[in-house]
């Protein structure tokens, strides 16, 4: 958010203009308290609905996203500044996730039977547990709401959300689109609010379960208080993503889906190729096809069908961004392409390829999080893993190989994360996990696997009497 008064507003900004789109105002406490309040009211309903009636309304969610497409990305980019055609892409993959989960549910969240060591029988049941509270950031604002709420709407949960400031217009637009496909009120509710009203939810005797997508200081302290509440968490977080580029490489495939992976969403992605590992022997042809691809882009408005990369979010993540490549620089990395910010207004940063990234340089130890290439040469394959798990964090990551087995092993037996792909980047699918490990975080959505994430697997046995 840009900026708060003392009346408790604070305003969003268009990031391609840098002017002012609406001003929102704080919740009070009481608010707040009734809005959990009429949560759990809901929840005591709809955790006895079937999965059928459920269902049918997360389908009619799916349905009603796409009635409202236009408005919902258009409404996207003005907030946060992404590409129009990707705003598009995003709502779609949010109705895939409604049908996707309405579709599966049933079958991931069924008893099952076990026989017992004395010949008795045990049923494992999976019970929602009640109000989920959803921490979420900017970068993907349809996304990342329907990734954990229709997940949990799905258990029999109800859901609370905090969204970041400054995409609040799309948060109150998906409420809407919630209540106009048929969800009973208080199962979805979008709490405005300041951080000590977000600590004080985390607190609350109602609230059963805290998610989050953010960067690791924020992971940390949410779930050190979630913890001293004793309420289980899952928390998504940052990333370095190593893509590796091997001997056997198909260098044009390789260098066109690392331009992707680098520049989609504006760079701003936890699961974007950030890191490029070229093997000794390919890495001259590498580099010199990756830069010029990336010197190429087209920096410009989001609503430009031919703009290849929109602004950053913010004002202070770019300077943030901006401060990172002038640190790498100084401790020993080179500028291959991009590095100076645009003048003008709007917060435009243009593509960028750091050379001799090393560590202690920010470009390798850290995420750099918008359109900024790390370019590291490694001696052989080994040397090229040994670097990629090099790193504090581990959510994805990727290999361009033309040998499909020998990579798939390297992908199973070696690479420290929680999703890699092969000869391509990084998306989300709606039928795999997605999440990742060491400083990315811990607990997995999508797949089925964020549906068993906040419910009680509860042990059900039975003996004769």
């Amino acid at each position: 958010m840009e900026t708060q008064t003392k009346q408790h507003t604070f305003k969003t900004t268009n990031p391609a203009t840098g002017k002012s789109l609406e001003t929102y105002k704080y919740m009070s406490n009481d608010d707040v308290e009734s809005a959990i309040q009429k949560s759990q009211n809901a929840f005591l309903d709809w955790r006895f609905k079937s999965f059928e009636e459920r269902g049918k309304i997360i389908k009619s969610i799916g349905a009603e996203l796409q009635n409202y497409k236009s408005e919902l990305s258009q409404l996207m980019t003005d907030e946060m500044g992404k590409l129009l055609k990707q705003s598009h892409q995003e709502v779609d993959l949010c109705s895939a996730i409604c049908e996707y989960c309405a579709d599966h549910a049933a079958e991931n969240l069924k008893n099952e039977t076990r026989d017992l060591s004395d010949g008795g029988k045990g049923i494992i049941a999976y019970a929602p547990i009640g109000i989920i509270y959803g921490i979420q950031p900017w970068n993907y604002p349809s996304y990342q709401v329907i990734r954990y709420a229709i997940t949990n709407l799905m258990a029999g949960n109800s859901v609370l959300l905090k969204h970041a400031g400054n995409v609040t217009g799309t948060a109150k637009l998906l409420e809407s689109i919630f209540k106009a496909a048929g969800l009973p009120d208080g199962l979805f509710t979008v709490l405005v609010i300041e951080h000590d009203q977000s600590d004080a939810i985390i607190e609350h005797k109602l609230v059963r379960g805290v998610t989050l997508t953010g960067s690791p200081g924020a992971g940390r302290i949410i779930g050190k208080k979630a913890g001293e509440e004793l309420k289980k968490t899952v928390l998504e977080l940052g990333s370095n993503d190593a893509y590796l580029i091997l001997k056997d490489a198909d260098i044009e495939t390789a260098v066109k889906k690392s331009v992707q992976g680098r520049i989609y969403n504006n760079g701003e992605t936890c699961i974007a190729a950030k890191r490029f590992i070229a093997v000794a022997s390919v890495y001259d042809q590498f580099k010199e096809a990756f830069v010029k691809a990336m010197s190429e882009l087209k920096l410009g408005d989001p609503n430009d069908e031919n703009s290849d990369l929109g602004p950053m979010a913010r004002k202070d993540l770019r300077e943030e961004l901006h401060e990172q490549v002038t640190e790498s620089v100084d401790k020993g990395a080179e500028i291959l392409c991009g590095g100076k910010m645009k003048d003008g207004d709007g917060y435009y940063y243009p593509a960028t390829v750091l050379g001799n990234v090393k560590p202690g340089q920010p470009a390798y130890d850290d995420e750099l999080f918008g359109p900024v290439a790390s370019l590291i040469k490694a001696k052989d394959e080994e040397d090229a893993m040994r670097i990629a798990n090099d790193s504090k964090f581990g959510l994805g990551g990727g290999i361009f190989s033309k040998d499909i087995k020998r990579a798939t092993e390297l992908a199973e037996k070696h690479f420290d994360t929680g999703m890699v792909f092969i000869n391509s980047f990084g998306t989300a699918e709606p039928t795999m996990p997605f999440g990742g490990v060491k400083d990315s975080g811990y607990g997995r959505e999508h797949g089925g696997f964020g549906m068993k994430e906040f419910v009680n697997t509860k042990s059900i046995m039975i003996r004769k009497s």
